[in-house]
């Protein structure tokens, strides 16, 4: 028998990076499928990968080429495939490059005037091949956020003219796409203090060719709408994913209906008509460039991943328009291509890690064929060491019901002392308009195998749950979000599944905010571990970058009108609510969350004489990708805890002890 957290586990720090890649962005032409790896082990590098019939799979960039673009600084859409040539940005100077063939990379773009000034995303190519349209983030010299302009961009492939503006004016704009006929051009523009999740707009303009490249004609709005009001209403529409069919109608997801769900426009009868109604959630938040959620398949067909109750499902729309489940046994699903009868994409379940999987389909929509193109890592471990999540509801604030999905501890050898209960560990993702994602993810079952409970929270505001559910935190942040972790844990608590003594919290990002604010703020958690979070509210609407730099009038009020409630809000002007230990962990090139914000609440904290941790990270950005640092982080938090509650652990000799000041 073993105390709860020092149970024996093969899986650690070690084997959460072993090896491991993050996968997405896929393409498919063919029997060609091209797909993006991220590698901790390579410096977080982002590599491609093609795959053919042919041979195995092949990488396709040099040594030291990173396919990664700043835009947005949250990045996406830095690679599409045109012909046989390749386009991608590249991280160390943010130009843009093609390869073409087996060819060295080409610079596409000219060296900005300030170093990595231009950055580019999300582009497409005309039929012939001539241009190509891109977005363009431009950073001025000697400018800050408010200077930054987003515009779409064309280029000659040929490179004897210079870029030239297409589109100008909003604040934002994202996927450029040219009709099948090459005479229209669509695009999403929005504008402050909007996020794209709030309203965005889906414009087309005719398109036609000149010598320059090609020039727009007359432009409409065809759906989406602005969010209205100071700080905004939710009356707005958010539109998503534009996408032309072979017919020459435009597809694209909105959430008119409440959840985000598939429409379409039809030049001509200039009508939209909805294509796909459930209450589940198609697509989600644009964070960053490039999403997928659907494709067109022969015959009139369209795949589409969907998410319901924290899971998400495969399904296919019938020419008919019935609507069939694809058989397949994932739970989380992401870049969705299609060719003909072929469903491409990125699955993953409770019990296997991402992989590019390829299924064929008949007509009825019954799978036909399954290939694994790029398989998970091998683990070497039984399914039984895997805590499967349990999706769960709970009373919260006000009357509203929140949800979560729930892991309980898990380990095959392992056997509980009796009448101990498991502490328990609260996630908080970030955003705060994302979701728990219901995957495997060793960074979850190294907590459960060591004989953690660890709840997954998807408060109020995350996505997942229709727009209405998305709209409780405007305004609410700071509030909801609290409300709705701490409803989580004592619920668990009193359902007696873990001890309400030794409730933790931790997060990254928005979660990171909301780590530290429950703890400045309730007394419900014994000690908690912010990752790259938020201290200082004021802060991050004055000095973060030009995408978010108006997030927080929607989540907290129009700053500086609002100012009241940004201060009382910041935990970094409430350290007198701290007394439970904590730990931070920061990236010190962070543009998102500045590591100035993690050294005031640590400084203060350290004045105050609470317990508190700070292991700061060269390097990384927001958000830890190298692996070293990965491990080191994972291996901290654990240390961290085991000082706290006095629990020994098992491989103490492999993980080297932080220091916990004041404890």
């Amino acid at each position: 028998m073993a105390n709860f957290g020092s149970w024996t586990t093969p899986i650690t720090s070690e084997l959460v990076v072993r090896a491991a890649a993050g996968l997405g962005g896929t393409s498919v032409h063919g029997r060609t499928v091209i797909w993006a790896e991220q590698r901790p082990e390579a410096g977080g590098r982002t590599q491609l990968v093609r795959l053919t019939d042919e041979g195995p799979a092949v990488d396709l960039l040099p040594a030291g080429a990173n396919a990664r673009t700043a835009a947005h600084e949250y990045g996406g859409g830095a690679w599409w495939v045109a012909g046989d040539t390749l386009w991608f940005a590249d991280w160390a100077d943010q130009r843009l490059y093609t390869i073409t063939g087996s060819g060295p990379p080409v610079p596409m773009t000219p060296e900005p005037e300030v170093p990595r000034g231009d950055r580019w995303a999300d582009g497409c190519v005309t039929a012939d091949g001539r241009w190509a349209l891109v977005v363009r983030e431009h950073h001025p010299v000697g400018g800050g956020p408010a200077d930054v302009v987003n515009e779409i961009v064309v280029l000659d492939v040929a490179g004897r003219l210079a870029p030239r503006v297409l589109v100008s004016g909003p604040d934002f704009v994202s996927d450029p796409r040219i009709s099948p006929d090459g005479e229209r051009l669509c695009w999403l523009q929005w504008s402050h203090p909007d996020m794209p999740w709030d309203g965005t707009e889906l414009c087309v303009a005719d398109l036609r060719a000149g010598d320059i490249g090609p020039v727009f004609g007359h432009s409409t709005v065809v759906a989406g709408r602005p969010d209205s009001g100071p700080g905004g209403t939710g009356a707005g529409e958010s539109v998503s994913e534009p996408r032309w069919a072979d017919d020459g109608s435009l597809w694209f997801v909105s959430d008119r209906s409440d959840w985000w769900n598939l429409y379409r426009w039809v030049p001509g009868e200039d009508r939209v008509e909805a294509m796909v109604t459930t209450d589940a959630e198609i697509g989600g938040p644009q964070w960053v460039f490039g999403q997928s959620s659907y494709a067109f398949l022969s015959d009139g067909r369209v795949t589409f991943a969907s998410s319901r109750n924290g899971l998400g499902y495969l399904a296919i729309r019938l020419a008919d328009g019935r609507i069939v489940d694809v058989d397949v046994p994932y739970t989380s699903f992401g870049s969705i291509r299609a060719d003909g009868d072929r469903i491409v994409f990125v699955g993953a379940s409770a019990t296997t890690e991402p992989a590019v999987v390829s299924v064929t389909v008949d007509d009825s929509g019954a799978v036909a064929s399954t290939e694994i193109l790029r398989p998970p890592r091998d683990l070497g471990l039984d399914e039984e060491w895997f805590s499967t999540p349990e999706s769960i509801s709970f009373p919260s604030s006000g009357g509203r019901t929140a949800h979560a999905l729930f892991y309980p501890p898990t380990n095959p050898d392992a056997v509980p002392d009796p009448g101990e209960l498991p502490p328990l560990l609260v996630l908080i993702h970030g955003g705060p308009t994302s979701a728990a994602r219901p995957m495997l993810q060793l960074g979850t079952q190294y907590w459960t195998s060591r004989g953690f409970a660890v709840v997954d929270v998807n408060y109020g505001g995350s996505t997942g749950y229709g727009r209405a559910y998305r709209n409780q935190l405007r305004g609410q942040w700071g509030v909801v979000d609290l409300d709705d972790c701490e409803a989580a844990a004592r619920w668990l608590g009193e359902q007696g599944r873990v001890d309400p003594a030794r409730l933790c919290i931790r997060g990254g990002s928005a979660g990171g905010y909301t780590t530290l604010a429950v703890l400045a703020f309730r007394d419900t958690f014994a000690a908690g571990a912010s990752h790259y979070g938020v201290a200082d509210l004021e802060a991050l609407a004055t000095e973060t970058h030009k995408f978010e730099s108006r997030y927080l009038d929607g989540l907290i009020g129009p700053y500086p009108g609002r100012r009241d409630l940004y201060v009382e809000r910041s935990p970094i002007h409430h350290v007198e609510g701290f007394d439970r230990p904590l730990i931070v962990l920061q990236g010190l090139e962070d543009e998102v969350v500045p590591p100035n914000q993690a050294e005031m609440i640590v400084d203060a904290l350290r004045a105050k004489g609470v317990p508190v941790a700070y292991v700061a990270f060269e390097g990384e950005q927001h958000g830890f990708r190298q692996a070293a640092n990965i491990r080191r982080a994972l291996d901290s938090e654990l240390s961290f805890y085991a000082q706290v509650f006095g629990f020994t652990l098992p491989d103490a000799e492999q993980i080297e002890p932080v220091l916990v000041h004041n404890l």
